[in-house]
């Protein structure tokens, strides 16, 4: 089993040193266009495998894909942060470009690979993938909302003074501020969150998840890599052991809850094939227009990258 992991940066190195660590393939290739980092980086995580007792190798290249032929599965997580004075659609032109030239590459290299996007701004980078790859929709998807349910559980699992173990969550929509976490499919060792805490603790809570990336780069100056890089790698161990994991996964919809053409989180089954199948929830009033606002925002934004050309 191999796994390619495109971008050496945090994510990158974080998503492969968690499935380095936990065994998830045999050979791990770290792909970065900086001269020697990603060999450094791959070195780095195979040096520490005699001490915590792992035998996936760690294998770096420069831009050289050749290494990463017939891989079963691809994580890309190339792209530029937006900076000072960066418009969007600035961001989204570097980006895609970036994301465009990556995914053929992979494809080249790795007909048959399931592909994982986790370049910003995820949920237009992954139609890029999805547009540049020629895959079917089953095989191409952007890791979004793993990341958002695991900051919102972990709220929770604060204010609650528990577990986050124990907690449970489902969410929907686009990466960013138009998330739609749902209370209602949200529970506590299957007991509904609200009956364990009071509406307007809950409401901050969803409205603190929304923000969460934010957050992190006021704190930080840069945006977080522990957990996007580890919500990653679940998505690549659910496919690899094909677990059949149901997760929130960022996807082309083609009339799931009544949406086309766009590119949302939507739970999953998730396993060896890629998105085995869509679960489509039974969503009340309030739940559809969250996620019709949601759905407006993302298509903004998939329309600046169609009128860019992509």
């Amino acid at each position: 089993m191999k796994i390619t992991v495109v971008g050496a940066g945090n994510v990158g190195a974080t998503c492969a040193d968690v499935l380095a660590y936990k065994e998830i393939a045999n050979e791990i290739v770290l792909v970065d266009i900086r001269e020697g980092f990603a060999e450094g980086k791959a070195l780095d995580i195979w040096q520490k495998a005699p001490i915590d007792l792992y035998d996936s190798r760690t294998i770096g290249s420069t831009n050289d894909y050749a290494k990463t032929a017939g891989s079963d599965v691809v994580v890309i997580t190339s792209g530029l942060p937006r900076k000072p004075g960066m418009t969007r659609d600035d961001l989204i032109t570097t980006n895609a470009g970036i994301v465009k030239s990556v995914t053929e590459n992979v494809v080249k290299h790795s007909p048959n690979a399931i592909i994982i996007v986790v370049s910003n701004p995820l949920d237009v980078m992954t139609y890029q993938a999805h547009f540049s790859s020629k895959l079917p929709r089953t095989k191409v998807m952007g890791m979004a909302g793993i990341l958002d349910t695991a900051r919102y559980r972990a709220f929770l699992a604060e204010a609650l003074n528990i577990s986050p173990k124990d907690i449970q969550a489902m969410l929907l929509g686009g990466h960013g501020d138009t998330m739609v976490p749902l209370p209602r499919y949200t529970t506590v060792s299957g007991i509904p969150v609200t009956e364990l805490i009071s509406k307007d603790k809950l409401n901050a809570i969803i409205e603190r998840t929304k923000v969460g990336g934010g957050e992190l780069v006021k704190l930080m100056g840069t945006s977080a890599w522990y957990a996007p890089g580890s919500a990653a790698a679940q998505m690549v161990e659910s496919i690899v052991k094909d677990q059949r994991r149901v997760l929130p996964v960022c996807m082309q919809l083609d009339g799931e809850y009544g949406i086309k053409d766009c590119y949302l989180g939507v739970p999953v089954i998730l396993g060896k094939n890629g998105i085995e199948k869509v679960i489509e929830l039974d969503l009340n009033a309030e739940e559809k227009a969250a996620l019709e606002t949601s759905r407006k925002h993302v298509k903004e934004v998939m329309d600046v990258l169609d009128k860019l050309g992509k």
